[in-house]
């Protein structure tokens, strides 16, 4: 099991040092293959760690961090949460990968692109591996900056460039909150092990327990992208899509889930913090799908409907449901990888266009691109039957159990958000592939490879409800492979409630694809993009801005930053700090200038200064001698 685990990791660091180290001095061909090879190791280490599982695991590789009482070596620990994830990222990324190959065909940067792909996926490896906190605040932070430098991979475009820096920036207000907590932990409980600090919560005072559940939360809301820090993930879509498709399905937005599902044992001793993770995820869901509802931009619909689905698996956590949350976790990245890889079929279909209102006819033109997006938007919209539908349904029911006043208007804001999912997918599917292409370039063909790809994704995606259906249709083959990791009550609702749950998250689904056809299919699409052409509006804009968060931060928190930079800059340091040294030196600069007028040349006026000196000094003299014969 241990070389299972190192390989897992050192598998794609290795593909990255070599592509970074000599990946120019390598053919194209064989640094590309180099990369993909490198996370298909991985995933058949992660296979084999699933086979050879037969119970958590902690495994330590070398000493790291050890000093007086604070020890956090390089260990490993596998349990069904650290499985499940490490088989899904090593799966979906290593289908990103070969995707990657194609769509950055024409790219020269090939090498850096790769290089940083494979240290994406090690570095979120290492974070669902880590058996401490410091081990997976390092992973953290490393899918930190490879997202910064893959959302500005094409940085010497302005907006790029700003686009990881501002993902970049966001992202560490949250990192801030959360080394807090892990010092703060150590500090009560002298341990950095996750494993420890879970099971020594009950010996942490309970307003200290909130705290540090309230900062883990922000730290998570800071990579989850969710409320309030959830600015950033529009933005990130200025990097290659083959990269947001790996951010928003298995790296970067789920390392905050990931992290309070790990914790969970430790934060749900705080109802406190349990509300909160549970209003947080649902305020962003509905946050992130009424914005989805007017973007143009085919990518920021996707953007926000990541942030969207993070909410729900937020609201699962918040909920006690850590099963609907993990299904949910899975399924998403299986058909949110094939959304971001279907979009960036029809981006290179359309010439790089991404206005939605400017396609159109793609369903004739590129079917296989067409099924495949289908076959994500129908998870997404939570189409019966479908694995989207299941995993979204389960964490609903897992409110819905919660009962009480907060938990019952959570169930009706998650269902609200449920049907406007299904309104702005089938909105987005019917603008992109129905009626006919209104570009004004002729489709360009999709290179098979990226069709290909589409394939195995939507066959898991659709067929992922198997892993845990509904105990009314059966047992949950994930729910049985969690339990171990399951704290408090079971959540175990009578087959008349799961029924009629069902039928409320199935009604939802239909209503809203039924309101998208209506709108935007068949007659009345045309309609809908002559209003598309004009200007934006009051609750349009109002959604289309991303309700004005980067307008209100800007005015919270930039521009006060700006002014008090400028106050610094110009008052303090130009006019006081440089103004005091300028004139200072101006002043000696005088009085050189005056004492060097002495110096003329002239022996004469030399000698009669001497003589005037010599004479001042007489007299001096003198003058001490008769003061002191006075005296």
């Amino acid at each position: 099991m241990k070389l299972y685990l190192e390989l897992i990791i050192l598998l794609p660091l290795f593909g990255a040092l070599i592509n970074a180290l000599c990946g120019r001095h390598l053919p194209r061909r064989l640094s590309e293959w180099l990369a993909c090879a490198a996370i298909g190791g991985s995933f058949a280490a992660a296979l084999a760690a699933f086979s050879s599982y037969s119970s958590p695991v902690r495994i330590e590789i070398a000493s790291w961090l050890a000093d007086f009482d604070f020890s956090a070596p390089l260990a490993l620990y596998l349990d069904p949460l650290s499985l499940s994830l490490t088989l899904m990222i090593t799966f979906v990324c290593g289908l990103i990968h070969l995707y990657s190959v194609a769509y950055m065909a024409e790219d020269p940067c090939y090498v850096r692109y790769f290089a940083l792909l494979n240290l994406f996926v090690a570095a979120m490896l290492l974070l669902v591996l880590a058996e401490n906190l410091p081990l997976l605040y390092m992973g953290w932070e490393g899918v930190g900056f490879c997202s910064y430098a893959l959302i500005g991979f094409w940085y010497k475009e302005v907006k790029n460039a700003d686009a990881g820096r501002k993902a970049f920036i966001v992202t560490r207000v949250g990192d801030v909150a959360f080394g807090i907590a892990i010092v703060w932990l150590f500090m009560l409980c002298s341990t950095e092990s996750i494993v420890d600090l879970n099971s020594m919560g009950g010996s942490i005072p309970p307003w200290k327990l909130t705290a540090i559940g309230l900062l883990l939360l922000f730290g998570a809301a800071g990579k989850s992208a969710q409320a309030p820090l959830m600015v950033w993930l529009p933005d990130a879509m200025a990097g290659p899509t083959p990269v947001s498709a790996q951010i928003h399905a298995a790296t970067m937005v789920t390392a905050g889930v990931y992290l309070l599902m790990r914790l969970f044992p430790l934060i749900c001793l705080s109802p406190t913090v349990l509300a909160a993770i549970a209003i947080t995820g649902t305020l962003t869901a509905l946050y992130g799908a009424s914005c989805a509802l007017v973007q143009r931009d085919l990518k920021r619909v996707l953007a926000y409907s990541t942030i969207s689905q993070i909410g729900f698996m937020m609201l699962g956590v918040g909920a006690g449901g850590i099963t609907a949350a993990t299904f949910h976790l899975l399924i998403h990245a299986f058909f949110k990888a094939l959304l971001f890889l279907a979009a960036g079929c029809v981006i290179t279909a359309m010439h790089h266009e991404q206005d939605i209102y400017r396609m159109g006819g793609l369903r004739k033109t590129a079917p296989l691109t067409f099924y495949g997006f289908l076959a994500g938007a129908l998870c997404l919209a939570g189409f019966p039957l479908t694995g989207g539908f299941f995993s979204k349904d389960g964490i609903l029911t897992a409110v819905w159990e919660q009962g009480g006043t907060l938990y019952s208007a959570l169930y009706t804001i998650g269902l609200l958000t449920a049907y406007i999912t299904a309104l702005y997918t089938f909105r987005t599917l019917l603008l992109v592939f129905g009626g006919d292409c209104r570009s004004e370039h002729k489709t360009a063909p999709v290179p098979p490879l990226m069709n290909f790809i589409l394939l195995p994704l939507a066959l898991v995606a659709l067929a992922g409800g198997l892993l845990n259906l509904p105990t009314v249709f059966g047992s949950g083959l994930l729910s049985g492979f969690l339990a171990p990791l399951i704290v408090g009550p079971v959540i175990d609702p009578s087959h008349s409630t799961e029924l009629a749950l069902l039928l409320a998250s199935s009604a939802a689904a239909f209503t809203g694809i039924g309101l998208a056809w209506l709108r935007y299919g068949g007659g009345r699409r045309q309609l809908r993009l002559n209003e598309a052409e004009q200007p934006l509006g009051g609750l349009s804009a109002f959604l289309f801005h991303g309700w004005y968060l980067d307008d209100l931060y800007a005015l919270l928190f930039i521009h006060p930053f700006i002014r008090l930079s400028q106050f610094f800059w110009k008052r303090v340091d130009e006019q006081v700090i440089d103004g005091s040294m300028d004139r200072f030196a101006g002043l000696l600069g005088r009085w050189g200038m005056l004492l060097g007028s002495l110096t003329c040349g002239r022996v004469s006026l030399y000698l009669l200064s001497f003589a005037a000196g010599a004479a001042l000094l007489v007299g001096w003299l003198a003058w001490l001698m008769f003061s002191a014969g006075g005296g």
